[in-house]
C-alpha cells in the first residue's frame, strides 16, 4: 500500500457498540432532455492537433458506441443550472429520509464546474454551490454548514467519506451529501470525447446509528496519483482552431492513458480496502462503480476478480446506467444507489445485510472506494 493510500476502519469492529454512518434516504435527478448518438452526426470533429478528422461521422459514432457502450445521454435544459439539478435530488433524499432539513449539520456539495450557464461557460463558484443549495432549500439554521468539494468524478464518494468522519467523531448527526455536474456545457463539440459527457445529480442523507454489530460504512480507501497523471483530465482550448481563438476552456481527456491507469489501479485500490476488513470480493453483492465507460468498467471488474484468482464474474454484481445516462461525473454513483434503492433498475435490489462497494476514479488522478453494509 503506497503512502498516498489512506484506509480507515473502526477499531474493535466486532466487539464495541459504536456509531456507524448509514444512508437513510437517497434521491437523484435525471434530466429529461434525451440526446441519442445520432445527434452528433452533424458535428465537425478534429484531432487534438487541430486537423479535421476525415473519417465519416457515422463510423466515428459507431466506434464510439462500441468502445463506451453509450447510446444516449441526458442533458440539462437551457434554463437549468447545476444547483437546480441538485435541488431536486436533495429534496427527494430529504423526503425519503423523513428528516427535518433544519436539523442538517452539514451540506456537502461535490461538483467540478460550478454554476455554468447555457450561454456562458465561465466557472461560477461564488457563492459556493452548497450555499446556493442551502438557500434554495430554504434552510435558515446557521449551524447547517455548507461547503463544496472538488475531487474529480470521485467527488461524491469523497464527500461521503468526509461525512462519515463528522458522524463518527460526534460532530454531526445528519449530513446531506450531493453530487451534481453539467458536463454538456464544458464539452468541446469538436472533440469525439464530448459524446461521453452527460448531466445529472444524486444525493443522500447520512445519519449516525449506534450498533454493536457492523453496519453502514465499514471502511473506505482513497488515493491521489498527481505526480505522473495530473494532466490526464484537464481544461484546454477547443480542437477546432477557429473556436480555440475564443480562449474558452473545455474538458479534455487522454482516453487511452486514463483507461490503462484505471485498469491498473482501481481494482487493487478496492482490494486494499476489502483486505483491511478481511473481506473477499465473493462477499460483495453489488459493485457500484463510476459510470465512465462501459467496457472499461467491465475490464476493471474482471481485473478485480482476477486479483482473487477468480475467472467468473457474477452477471448481476455491477449495475450499469452508462448506456442510457452517459457519464455524469460526480452524479453517477449516487444516481446508481438511488435507482437501485427505489427498485427502479430491473434485476437489481439491495437487501438487509448485503455488503456493497461504492467506487470511483477521475481527475487528479483520484480513486476512492467505500465498503458499505445495508442496515
Amino acid at each position: 500500500m503506497s503512502d498516498t493510500d489512506h484506509f480507515h476502519t473502526p477499531t474493535d469492529l466486532h466487539f464495541m457498540s459504536r456509531i456507524y454512518s448509514v444512508f437513510t434516504g437517497t434521491g437523484s435527478y435525471v434530466p429529461t432532455r434525451q440526446v441519442k448518438n445520432e445527434a452528433f452526426l452533424d458535428n465537425e470533429f478534429y484531432e487534438s492537433f487541430g486537423v479535421k478528422i476525415a473519417t465519416p461521422n457515422e463510423e466515428i459514432v459507431r466506434k464510439f458506441e462500441e468502445i463506451t457502450t453509450i447510446s444516449e445521454r441526458r442533458y440539462a435544459e437551457d434554463h437549468e443550472v447545476t444547483s437546480d439539478l441538485a435541488l431536486i435530488a436533495a429534496q427527494r433524499a430529504i423526503e425519503a429520509a423523513g428528516v427535518d432539513k433544519e436539523e442538517l449539520d452539514y451540506i456537502i456539495f461535490a461538483h467540478n464546474f460550478g454554476e455554468t450557464l447555457a450561454d456562458n461557460m465561465r466557472m461560477d463558484v461564488v457563492p459556493s454551490l452548497a450555499s446556493r443549495l442551502k438557500h434554495k432549500l430554504g434552510i435558515a439554521n446557521p449551524a447547517a454548514v455548507a461547503y463544496d468539494i472538488l475531487f474529480g468524478c470521485p467527488g461524491w464518494v469523497q464527500a461521503v467519506i468526509q461525512a462519515d468522519y463528522y458522524i463518527r467523531s460526534g460532530d454531526a448527526k445528519k449530513v446531506l451529501v450531493v453530487g451534481a455536474d453539467i458536463l454538456s456545457r464544458v464539452a468541446d463539440p469538436h472533440d469525439r470525447d464530448s459524446m461521453i459527457y452527460a448531466d445529472g445529480a444524486g444525493a443522500a442523507i447520512m445519519e449516525g446509528r449506534e450498533s454493536d454489530t457492523p453496519l453502514g460504512i465499514l471502511g473506505h480507501n482513497s488515493r491521489s496519483d498527481a505526480l505522473d497523471y495530473v494532466q490526464m483530465l484537464r481544461m484546454d482550448y477547443s480542437y477546432n482552431p477557429e473556436l480555440a481563438k475564443k480562449k474558452d476552456y473545455y474538458l479534455k481527456m487522454q482516453g487511452r492513458r486514463l483507461y490503462q491507469y484505471a485498469l491498473e489501479n482501481v481494482p487493487k485500490t478496492i482490494k486494499d480496502g476489502l483486505d483491511k476488513l478481511q473481506l473477499s470480493i465473493t462477499e460483495i453483492r453489488k459493485v457500484l462503480l463510476h459510470q465512465a465507460n462501459g467496457k472499461m468498467d467491465d475490464a476493471i471488474l474482471k481485473r478485480l476478480f482476477k486479483l482473487y484468482n477468480l475467472k467468473e464474474v457474477p452477471e448481476s454484481i455491477m449495475p450499469m446506467t452508462i448506456s442510457w445516462l452517459g457519464n455524469s461525473s460526480v452524479a453517477t454513483v449516487p444516481t446508481l444507489l438511488d435507482l437501485i434503492t427505489r427498485q427502479e433498475m430491473d434485476g437489481h435490489d439491495l437487501k438487509c445485510g448485503d455488503i456493497i462497494i461504492l467506487a470511483s476514479v477521475g481527475a487528479g488522478m483520484n480513486i476512492n472506494s467505500i465498503v458499505y453494509k445495508i442496515p
